[in-house]
Order: C-alpha cells, then structure tokens, then sequence
C-alpha cells in the first residue's frame, strides 16, 4: 500500500522523476535574482525547465534557442536530476567584472539547486510521515482489536473465520448458507491505478457486502479480493436475496475510477456431517460460473473500460 514501506532514501530516489521546473520553484521569485544580478553587471541570463522551454530572461535571447542537448549551458540539478539549464550572454558585461558575473551566478545557481532540494526534500517527507501515521493508525486498530478483523474492511480476517466456521460445524447448525464473493477485475484495477485504488475497490465492496448482512451473518476476508459469507439458518431465497441486492448496488454504484463488481457463488450446508469448509469449496465452483457470466457482459465492460478513459 503506497509508500509507508517504502524507505524515505528510496523514495527520493524515484520520485524526483515526477518533478519539473514548475513543481519546484517560484519563476518570479528566480527571475528578481537575475535582474539584480544584471543591474549589477551586466550579465544577460536565460532560464528554461529540462525540455528547453524558456522559462524566464533578462536581456534579449529572441534570436536564442535553446539546444538542451547538444548545448545545455548551465545545468540546474535537483537530487541528481537536470530540472533546468541557465544561459548566459556576456557580451553586456561591464568591464572588469566579468569573474564577479561569473561568481555570483555561480553562486545563485547553487542557491537554486538548494532551494529546490528543500522544497522536493519537504513535500516527499511531509507526504511520507502522513503514509507512516496510516500505517501506525492500522496497526493501533490491529492492536486494540486483536488478531481477529481484517485492517483493511473491517471484517473477520481469514484465520478468525475459519475458526468461527469450525464453531458453526459444532455447534450442528442446519442448514447453513455458504456464500463467496469474488471482485470483479480486481488486477486490472491494480494495474492501471496502483495500490491505493485497488485497496479503495476492496473497501468499496466489503462496506456493501455489510450494509446488505443481515443479523446473524458472518462475513470475512478470506483473501485478496475474496470475501467469505455464512448465514446460519437462513430463510428461503435469503442469500439468493443477499447475493442480488450486492450486486445491484455495485451496478449502480457511480466513481470516477472504479467500477465496482462482485462475482457471487452460493452453496448450502444441509445437514450437520457436512464441513463448512467443503461447502465453501463449493460455493467457489458456482462463483466461478457467474464471474464468467458478468466479465462477458458486454455493459459491465463498457463501464470498466469507460472509467479508465
């Protein structure tokens, strides 16, 4: 899940490639240095971002362009990464002060390459310790809840509800309702939108699978994108209902990104011999037969594929 695990090194490392000239500077800010500098001696100073897009100047370069490769100038550097190149024209230099032109912009250059280091430095940390405080708050609830829910949805995690299914199985409780619930295109999610989303489609499924339980239901994450559902003694139709009334409200769940949906197989424990167990191995089969059913529906891929447009 984003970056918590990742070391802050690293991070700047990576991340610096998602930086331009305009993510770290002020221009305005830039350009009151060179015309100081100018006023002073003379020097004409052309500034452009990595790509040679002009981004300030002082003096005349409208018969200038910019070669950022053949011709870089000055490179202005930020965590080892060209963000920008500084030219100059010293044909307006008073006499006399040509190594004090050279020395001062020297040394505003450096100022740059600091200045955009703290700021890139800054915003990446500042984004990091928010990462680590989530983190630090999931596992504060890990704690304080024990070993029993899943961090993420807040259902009983996998070993948990095995357990509860082993408690059902001895209890002799008939019949029961044994319902698995599989995300739709959870991968794809993955793939085109990161961690974050894929863990936001998660969240979005298991609040609507409990908001559609009914009193008595058990319901757990038993993997990834797989969510587990018992009904002890479940009237006629009941999870049939339940499966029908999730899956409606994935259709006409409304996101910028995500397009939430959920295979469903139901199976039912009939008498107290059967294990659990064996009927949610089941219930996989038949979920199984429905997934290929909604992944081939020709308006649930229009959705999906809208989205990511």
């Amino acid at each position: 899940m984003g970056y918590g695990t990742l070391p802050l090194e690293k991070r700047l490392k990576e991340n610096i490639k998602n930086y331009g000239f305009a993510n770290l500077y002020k221009t305005e800010e830039l350009k009151s240095q060179m015309l100081l500098l100018h006023e002073l001696t003379g020097l004409k100073i052309l500034l452009t971002d990595r790509h040679g897009e002009k981004m300030a100047a002082v003096g005349n370069f409208t018969d200038f362009t910019p070669d950022v490769v053949g011709e870089p100038g000055r490179k202005l550097r930020v965590a080892g990464r060209t963000v920008g190149h500084v030219y100059t024209r010293e044909d307006a230099v008073e006499p006399g002060r040509e190594k004090m032109a050279a020395d001062m912009l020297e040394q505003i250059i450096r100022l740059w390459e600091r200045l955009g280091r703290e700021v890139f430095t800054n915003r990446e940390s500042a984004v990091y310790i928010d990462e680590i405080e989530q983190l630090l708050e999931k596992e504060r609830y890990r704690v304080k809840y024990g070993e029993k829910e899943d961090v993420l949805t807040g259902m009983l995690n996998k070993t948990y509800f095995e357990e509860r299914m082993k408690e059902l199985d001895s209890s002799g409780t008939a019949p029961v309702a044994a319902v698995e619930a599989n995300i739709n295109d959870w991968k794809f999610v993955n793939d085109h939108y990161g961690d974050e989303e894929s863990d936001r489609l998660i969240q979005i499924i298991a609040q609507i699978l409990k908001e559609e339980a009914g009193d008595g239901y058990v319901l757990g994450r038993v993997d990834g994108d797989v969510f587990h559902i018992a009904i002890p003694a479940p009237e006629e139709g009941e999870a049939e209902a339940y499966a029908q009334r999730v899956q409606s409200r994935c259709r006409l769940y409304v996101d910028a990104k995500l397009t939430p949906s959920a295979a469903v197989g139901i199976m039912y424990k009939s008498n107290v011999e059967e294990r659990l167990e064996d009927i949610f191995a089941e219930a996989e089969y038949k979920m199984f037969e429905n997934k290929y059913e909604m992944k081939h529906n020709r308006e649930y891929q229009e959705r999906l594929h809208r989205n990511l447009k």
